[in-house]
């Protein structure tokens, strides 16, 4: 695949997660703080969301698995998870985590498994996307292209 065939599938791409409501405004704001100086900047951020995410959905499932359920200290790591979703543009997962904090004041337990559950959905899908999306920019940098605005 010729270079302009790859930026044209990456523009492509970056698009159809904009219009299927997997990224928001607040992603282009973050591709925005990227330059020369830190041509990183992206992948580094997102990484960085990556690992806390799995921390976070991580303990969260442990959570629902104690007899007693801390809810107050569920809805502080959900409302961290949203936070974080929000800062680099899941929408996806931003908005699964409204409802899932809606469930943790509600002390409902069914409507936490059943959120976290989506959440967890949402989040390998957005994971992968992100993750394809990279691999296309380093391909066209590899060939000595820039990456399309």
């Amino acid at each position: 695949m010729d270079l302009v065939q790859l930026q044209r599938q990456l523009v492509d791409y970056r698009t159809s997660l904009y219009h299927e409501g997997f990224l928001d405004e607040q992603f282009t704001q973050l591709q925005s703080l990227q330059d020369e100086n830190n041509p990183d900047f992206v992948v580094e951020v997102v990484s960085l969301f990556f690992e806390d995410s799995e921390r976070l959905l991580n303990e969260l499932s442990k959570a629902l698995e104690q007899q007693v359920i801390d809810f107050k200290r569920m809805d502080a790591q959900v409302h961290q998870l949203k936070g974080s979703s929000s800062s680099i543009g899941a929408h996806r997962v931003q908005k699964l985590c409204i409802v899932f904090r809606n469930y943790c004041e509600a002390q409902n337990v069914e409507g936490c498994l059943k959120c976290l559950q989506q959440v967890k959905h949402e989040y390998g899908i957005i994971k992968t996307k992100l993750e394809s999306m990279f691999q296309l920019e380093q391909q066209i940098l590899n060939a000595g292209g820039s990456i399309p605005v």
